[in-house]
């Protein structure tokens, strides 16, 4: 089969995580439905897949549904399969099918030997195509879009019906044949399914199942001039590979219909649909089309940029993936959609970080510090606990350090603890300083001047038992390195970015400007420098940072990945997914009351 790329050394049955964590919470519906299945042995082999349009790059709610059936699979022994739904030529591109193929496998995730195209399948498709049409049951519609469109009614109003929709088998089959072979220009024709323009299900109102396009495709160039719609393909797709079971979010729920139409008419492999809430979090947009606006407004540098939540932005960012699947389990799986507190990512963020980042000291926003009762070559190593390795390092106590705008304050408010005139704090690691003196240059502090107790080396307690309320991380001058720092908050002023907006394209107003501030002039241990681009890095009071792919030899940068401070309210989580399961097992209830009562008379189900 053409587009299959054969790659045995890796397993999409069993693949386990570097880490070799289990990120599938088996409480969840799906889970239990598979579970059922496979006891029951309605299935003999759990095969799930995950479908990108290869259009656009992949976001966090991606993610979820990636997480989702490849660990599905892997829980039941099964596999997952890698299928690139190309059926639209005019958006797709070989670089988005590059950077899905990067983001899956850097999520953790390998398909093996089944990557799939649904252009793979066009020849089938089209043969199918064929088979409903000579059933009866699909008709070439001359009518324009626009037309197509407007007879199409809505909920409460009946469609009208093509004038073309009697046409002979015969006919139609001439006329799908020269569409094919390119005989009538782009538009000006499709072929519609004939189903039901009354029914109430707007996606069984005679769909258009494929239309006349010439643009180059991505895999088959220009062979073909017809193309199949991502509705009459998907299901197909499915029955072909085996699927067991097709799991999409809810809004192809009133699609699921139309799917069994096709595979029931055609009397192919019948696939099973399971739908689930899709990923919406706060101070974010998921929607393709707003993401787009984002990058071509130029309100972010780019789709990886670090403030995107899409799966290269957050990798550039420095956010584990280990931490995505994570979250990805955290949220879990339900029917209503909610809106998921973005701190519950951060949270998870933060616990990976904690755990395997590099502790360093770094000034982001430096200030000068001079010691004014050490000599001018005063030099002294000093001992520092290295983390996550047991061990120490080494860091030079010289006549002048740096220390963060944030720990002085040359007019300090009342609840202020560190440095100030007349005010001592303990150097982490090092000894106590007093400050004796500021210079200003007008309102800006260049220079702050201090004395050193001796006594304090180790940063240990005096013996006259006088106290310090603070403890701040300072850098020598000697031991600096000049990098660029990038700090990041939300993307957007609100968690609702569409909250109070009336018109189409007010969310941009809640668009949060201040949400990159660049610091050129910071400083950190040298060793900082010599890391790998996407190695955690903790700098000690600052937050957790990685390097950035900017970095060059002569100038690296960081990116903040997330802030140490943990405001998350992890009960209020747990009780909001405590009443999401409640909320589940009602609608469970519910529907298994509903399967147990006898149909009416008139055959309703």
């Amino acid at each position: 089969m053409s587009g299959v790329v054969k790659d045995t050394t890796v397993s999409s049955r069993s693949a386990a995580h570097p880490d070799g964590s289990d990120d599938i919470d088996r409480s969840n519906f799906i889970y239990k439905i598979v579970e059922s299945d496979v006891a029951e042995g309605r299935v003999k082999e759990v095969i799930t897949r995950f479908p990108p349009e290869p259009n656009g790059f992949l976001h966090i709610g991606h993610a979820k549904s990636i997480c989702l059936n490849f660990e599905l699979a892997k829980a039941f022994g099964g596999r997952t399969h890698m299928r690139f739904d190309d059926t639209n030529p005019v958006t797709e591109e070989a670089m988005y099918i590059e950077s899905i193929k990067n983001d899956v496998k850097w999520l953790g995730y390998d398909w093996g030997e089944h990557l799939y195209f649904a252009s793979d399948y066009f020849q089938q498709l089209y043969d199918w195509a064929v088979e409903l049409i000579k059933q009866g049951l699909a008709y070439v519609d001359d009518q324009s879009v626009e037309e197509i469109r407007e007879a199409r009614g809505s909920i409460t109003e009946p469609g009208k019906e093509s004038p073309y929709r009697n046409r002979s088998v015969e006919e139609n089959l001439h006329l799908f044949e020269q569409m094919r072979d390119g005989a009538f220009p782009d538009g000006y024709c499709c072929l519609r399914a004939k189903i039901d323009m009354a029914s109430g299900n707007m996606n069984l109102r005679d769909p258009i199942l494929y239309r006349i396009i010439r643009a180059t495709h991505v895999n088959t160039g220009d062979k073909w001039v017809i193309y199949p719609m991502y509705d009459y393909a998907h299901g197909q797709s499915d029955s072909i590979e085996r699927i067991s079971h097709s799991i999409c979010t809810v809004e192809f729920e009133n699609h699921r219909p139309l799917y069994d139409w096709f595979q029931e008419k055609l009397g192919i492999v019948r696939t099973r649909q399971i739908e689930y809430a899709r990923l919406n979090l706060t101070y974010c947009v998921m929607n393709k089309r707003l993401l787009i606006q984002l990058v071509n407004k130029g309100l972010v540098r780019g789709w990886d940029d670090p403030r995107m939540p899409t799966i290269s932005g957050l990798r550039r960012r420095g956010v584990p993936a280990a931490a995505i699947r994570r979250f990805c389990r955290k949220v879990g799986v339900a029917k209503r959609e909610n809106l998921i507190q973005i701190e519950l990512l951060e949270d998870c963020i933060r616990e990976y970080m904690h755990e395997h980042a590099t502790r360093l000291f770094a000034v982001v926003d430096p200030i000068l510090v001079e010691i004014e009762n050490v000599p001018e070559d005063f030099e002294e190593e000093v001992e520092i606990p290295t983390y996550p390795n047991p061990g120490t390092r080494k860091l030079t106590f010289g006549k002048r350090i740096y220390i963060d705008s944030k720990d002085f304050m040359a007019n300090p408010t009342k609840d202020f603890h560190r440095l100030f005139v007349g005010g001592e704090v303990r150097l982490r690691h090092c000894y106590w300083v007093k400050c004796t003196d500021v210079v200003m240059n007008g309102d800006k502090v260049e220079k702050i001047v201090c004395t050193h107790d001796p006594s304090t080396k180790g940063g240990c307690a005096p013996a006259d038992g006088r106290k310090v309320k603070a403890t701040i991380h300072w850098i020598n001058e000697k031991d600096a390195e000049r990098v660029e720092v990038r700090w990041y908050s939300r993307l957007f002023t609100k968690p609702d970015p569409k909250e109070g907006c009336v018109e189409k394209g007010d969310w941009i107003k809640n668009f949060n400007f201040d949400s990159m501030h660049v610091y050129e002039n910071s400083l950190c241990e040298r060793s900082a420098v010599s890391s790998n681009v996407g190695d955690p890095l903790h700098f000690e009071r600052m937050g957790y940072f990685t390097k950035d792919p900017d970095s060059t030899d002569s100038r690296c940068v960081f990116n903040l990945t997330v802030g140490i401070q943990d405001k998350f309210d992890k009960g209020a989580f747990e009780r909001e997914h405590k009443e999401r399961e409640r909320q589940r097992r009602l609608e469970a209830a519910a529907a298994r009351r509903l399967k147990r009562a006898p149909a009416d008379k008139a055959g309703g189900k």
